[in-house]
């Protein structure tokens, strides 16, 4: 398949949806090429980026993305923008009568916004240190990012943002389209009053004008697509997004139906001022955003470092190489984004991608529309080692964990698998033996490092159909990235044979490889009748009256419910193939 550019229109709903996604976007960012005689890179830019022009005439390169968040959620982020402002005085006041003027104090910003805002001088960002050739697409954001990051690297200059985001605007690092943030007005984001908890009332909201806004922003951004391969959604599953997120992919399937709708539902590890009542909400929220959700979309796949969506969940997972605070959203979100950064990939390659729905549908066989991720963060390779010695490293154990809060089963079965593995650049993909000298394993013996990572998965999963695809290019991580790695990596991600004192690493990691898994497999069934079970000992009516006051009816909940147990049953081994849309009834659940 050639360089045909097949465009993505992004859809990020809720909190959290935009704190993984303002980490993948920045580095979507990052790894924007700036020299205009560089070669094209592996992935294709401008499947999720578009170009534009200011009102003054320069070049602008956005991502194709609407982002819908809660009144009070942007903080000092202005919703429409400052790339097309037109330079008139929004403060001009015409009326000769008194007036009477009450000032807002503004939210404070951190050092990383404080630095940003010293570059943005004016249309045109820190003007006096660029060239005047004209770079190819570039935003704004971009060129004022790459200044940023070359006055941080003389400077040695790091942020420490732990204790300073509040919101995800907080460590956005490019300048966003005005078409791209939608703020719903009818919720707070802070607060106890009218805060948007439940899946009736996510459900309820897209009607009227908050339907009629994200129409007109999803046909800006279609009509000036050639070839929309489809949509990519990032919805939170704890609040009442879910039901909003189920409300815009049925809006999605019915109206764009033959292009792809992949939904990644997002959950934090833990949330701020929760209460019991709340965890109970989360888990109705889980259960009917997910089967409403897998039904509407060519597939859904939960995100999250949490070590279950039950009401006892295990301990989030540990990567060795990573010291990150779970907690912390701003952490647990940065993890993710990397992950995802991974997991997109094969829709998103200049040459021989797959297009969204021939993804989607290698994946979900036969109705089993939920997949699961799982991850190596980093991928765990010593510098100056070949990817034989790194995986052979590995042959007892897989590397990767739970990002889906579905532990795998471990005995080699999958009705479905996309592997990927980014960032070796420099590396050795296949053995350096000499001449004459015996191959220590079948790995060693390989000719090219996609066939080297393919024997290593069919020998994990010797009976799995599945894809693999080896990216040279690693995930470039640029301030305010948060540095969450173990004194063990070296500034490209790989390990080091003899970590540095502690406190005495030379540099920051600026690069980190990848490898992420997606999965059809058995070990879906037992979590989502889990889910289930949990979801099906509630009685709302009696310990939680309010979450069915706005909606859904209680006949409708039961039958949510009922779909998601027959969408566990399909991940049996012994589902021979059947249909989701089975009604036959099983009594082992």
């Amino acid at each position: 398949m050639g360089s045909l550019c097949r465009e993505i229109v992004t859809l990020q709903l809720g909190h959290y949806s935009n704190f993984v996604g303002t980490h993948w976007w920045n580095l979507q960012d990052a790894s924007l090429t700036y020299d205009p005689d560089a070669p094209p890179g592996e992935l294709q830019n401008d499947v999720l980026f578009r170009e534009g022009q200011t009102f003054g005439g320069h070049i602008t390169y956005t991502p194709r993305l609407i982002a819908m968040d809660l009144k009070g959620s942007l903080q000092t982020l202005r919703q429409e923008g400052s790339l097309y402002e037109t330079g008139k005085d929004p403060t001009a006041i015409t009326w000769e009568g008194n007036v009477m003027v009450h000032k807002e104090s503004l939210p404070t910003k951190n050092s990383f916004l404080l630095d940003l805002d010293k570059l943005d001088k004016g249309e045109i960002l820190a003007e006096v240190d660029f060239d005047p050739t004209p770079v190819p697409h570039c935003s704004v954001g971009t060129l004022a990012m790459e200044t940023v990051n070359s006055r941080l690297e003389r400077a040695q200059k790091g942020y420490r943002l732990e204790g300073s985001v509040r919101v995800w605007s907080d460590f956005l690092r490019i300048h966003l389209h005005p078409r791209t943030i939608s703020v719903i007005h009818e919720y707070n984001h802070d607060g106890e009053a009218h805060r948007l908890e439940t899946f009736g009332q996510g459900e309820a909201l897209l009607q009227g004008s908050v339907l009629e806004d994200l129409e007109d922003r999803l046909h800006f951004f279609i009509e000036e697509c050639d070839y929309l391969q489809g949509f990519q959604v990032l919805c939170d599953l704890a609040d009442g997004f879910s039901g909003l997120g189920s409300k815009v992919t049925e809006m999605l399937q019915d109206s764009y139906g033959g292009r792809g709708i992949l939904t990644w539902g997002l959950a934090p590890v833990s949330h701020p001022d929760t209460t019991p009542m709340k965890e109970l909400y989360h888990l109705l929220n889980y259960s009917l955003g997910m089967v409403h959700m897998a039904n509407n979309s060519s597939f859904f796949c939960p995100l999250t470092l949490k070590g279950g969506l039950g009401r006892r969940p295990a301990q989030p997972p540990s990567f060795p190489h990573l010291n990150y605070d779970p907690s912390l959203w701003y952490h647990s979100s940065s993890v993710l984004a990397l992950a995802l950064d991974s997991l997109t990939v094969p829709y998103r390659l200049r040459h021989n991608s797959t297009p969204m729905w021939e993804f989607a549908d290698a994946l979900a066989v036969s109705g089993r529309k939920v997949v699961a991720a799982y991850g190596a963060l980093p991928f765990p390779m010593m510098q100056g080692c070949s990817l034989p010695d790194a995986l052979g490293d590995c042959v007892d154990v897989l590397p990767w964990k739970p990002l889906s809060a579905c532990p795998e089963l471990g005995d080699g079965h999958c009705f479905g698998q996309s592997v990927t593995l980014k960032g070796l650049e420099g590396q050795s993909l296949v053995s350096q033996l000499r001449p004459g000298m015996q191959p220590p394993t079948q790995l060693h013996s390989l000719d090219c490092g996609e066939e080297v990572l393919a024997s290593y998965i069919n020998a994990h999963y010797p009976a799995t159909p599945f894809s693999v695809q080896l990216v040279s290019s690693p995930s470039k991580l640029t301030p305010p990235f948060p540095q969450i790695f173990s004194q063990s990596l070296g500034p490209q991600g790989f390990l080091q044979s003899q970590a540095p004192p502690p406190k005495k690493r030379s540099c920051a990691v600026s690069s980190l490889p990848v490898l992420t898994s997606l999965q059809s497999s058995p070990a879906l069934g037992p979590w989502l009748s889990e889910l289930h079970r949990g979801a099906s000992t509630l009685d709302p009516r009696r310990i939680a009256p309010s979450f069915l006051s706005q909606g859904p009816e209680l006949t409708d909940f039961q039958e949510s419910l009922e779909q998601l147990h027959l969408l566990a049953r399909c991940y049996r081994n012994d589902s021979g193939g059947m249909m989701c849309s089975s009604s036959e009834e099983d009594d082992d659940d």
